[in-house]
């Protein structure tokens, strides 16, 4: 008997009509194996762990009313994992064919006839193989994926059997997220439409005016005083700093990754100046991302950009029911300051100012308004935060010891976050195994060698950590 569709969030549909002519809603990450795996081996993984998710066996078929989750009658993992080879060019190492291949498949879209998911095997790479997988968005969210990714390792865990039921229309959004944030901001949409006239049209217009007399018809007793303050900023948040990389994006991915740093090295760091590891490593990208504007001949002093990042809203041990459950928060990153400790100071006072705020809520309960409209107007949403953010960036913890895999060892992982509506930068940092090391995705029109970013983490981290050792240290006599 065949399964009954089952409605996708609206979350969930937002992003998967997210896609766009420059940014494809995937989250693209790879895995470096020592030694070999075979391709029998990791279609046999797959099928054993992978397919326990009922997810990847359905593929998205939108409707009028938004989409469904429906199961793919004609499934054949020989679709979903599939061979691939690197082809470098003369003079080009394996890696950088391997990042070529990476930002060619970032900006080659998935079937949308089948399951939304698709990995590629390099079967000889640098004396293993690599692995690059790509996922939908729509599937889920960078903790819901790392949880699915960690169960397919040697001795990973299968998810929790639980029995199906009817999902009702709002499947997905009907927790205590929608009863708390969702409702009041779906009331607020209808009630601005109402007021305006002219249906949904019109509260779009609204959000791009934000100074209209909009708040005199809200129960601020509903949200309190603190959400419509977070409202307010939200909507009244200027356009971002121009900078090279801030344009119009052509839809044409380089991606490019650092070596792991030791993580003992940035706690060291963050005890030092008595700030916290977030803040040492988003210290760095700041500072990486000032000096290369520099060596491209835009100064950045006293600049600023925004970058959108996401923050994890449910509990760690549902991560495996997947979808999205993140909200978004704009974190201002000094570029313009020069000094390497003033700059970790300024993104520590950034971050407290994130700390207790309803952002991030009320950016996940955008989404799911967006999720009701139709795709020209959730585009024009989106569009209006595109203008005030220049990247995505995320931090996800991953394992502190090295997993394996088909009896393989995993030594070294990265992932790219997509960019949504005409964003060309997404910043990624994640710790595995005792190291962290940071991964970007830009747009060619924007930075064609995001590697020379890159390569400006290390030499910023480096001077964070002199100056820390030079600190004086608790049982340190003066002399």
């Amino acid at each position: 008997m065949a399964e009954a569709p089952e409605r996708m969030s609206r979350v969930d549909t937002a992003w998967l009509r997210m896609d766009n002519d420059v940014n494809l809603m995937m989250i693209v990450g790879v895995w470096l194996l020592t030694p070999a795996v075979t391709l029998t081996a990791l279609r046999e993984r797959i099928a054993d762990k992978l397919l326990k998710y009922e997810r990847f066996r359905q593929k998205a078929v939108a409707d009028a009313m938004g989409a469904h989750w429906v199961a793919d009658a004609d499934f054949d993992i020989a679709r979903h994992v599939v061979a691939a080879r690197l082809a470098p060019r003369k003079g080009e190492a394996e890696r950088q064919a391997l990042q070529r291949l990476c930002g060619a498949l970032a900006t080659t879209a998935l079937d949308p006839a089948r399951p939304l998911w698709q990995f590629h095997l390099i079967e000889s790479y640098e004396g293993g193989s690599a692995i690059i997988a790509r996922i939908h968005h729509c599937i889920g969210d960078g903790i819901a994926l790392i949880s699915v990714m960690l169960s397919i390792t040697d001795g990973g865990a299968d998810p929790p059997k639980r029995r199906r039921k009817t999902p009702p229309a709002d499947a997905g959004d009907g927790d205590w997220l929608s009863d708390a944030v969702l409702k009041p901001l779906t009331d607020l949409a209808v009630k601005a439409a109402a007021m305006y006239g002219g249906g949904v049209a019109k509260s779009v217009e609204m959000l791009s005016h934000p100074r209209q007399p909009l708040l005199g018809s809200v129960d601020m007793a509903r949200s309190g005083l603190k959400v419509v303050n977070d409202v307010a900023a939200m909507a009244l948040m200027s356009d971002d700093s121009p900078t090279l990389l801030k344009g119009k994006p052509v839809g044409r991915k380089r991606v490019a990754w650092s070596e792991p740093m030791a993580l003992e090295q940035v706690k060291t760091i963050g005890k030092a100046l008595n700030c916290s590891i977030n803040d040492v490593l988003l210290a760095c990208v700041a500072g990486a991302i000032g000096h290369w504007l520099q060596a491209q001949g835009q100064d950045p002093a006293g600049k600023e950009i925004r970058a959108m990042v996401p923050v994890n809203l449910r509990p760690l041990d549902k991560a495996w029911q997947l979808g999205n459950r993140f909200g978004l928060a704009p974190l201002v990153l000094p570029i313009g300051i020069a000094n390497p400790v003033e700059r970790v100071y300024a993104v520590h006072r950034r971050m407290d100012e994130l700390k207790g705020s309803y952002q991030p809520l009320l950016a996940f309960a955008i989404l799911s308004i967006t999720g009701l409209f139709i795709k020209p107007v959730q585009d024009m949403i989106l569009g209006l935060f595109a203008k005030k953010t220049t990247a995505v960036m995320t931090n996800v913890p991953g394992p502190a010891q090295p997993l394996k895999f088909c009896g393989s060892t995993l030594r070294q992982t990265m992932f790219w976050v997509p960019a949504s509506g005409g964003i060309g930068v997404g910043v990624s940092i994640l710790s595995y195994g005792g190291g962290v090391q940071f991964g970007l995705i830009t747009d060619e029109a924007l930075c064609a060698e995001p590697q020379a970013i890159v390569d400006l983490f290390e030499p910023e981290f480096d001077k964070l950590l002199y100056l820390a050792l030079m600190l004086p240290w608790a049982g340190q006599s003066d002399s």
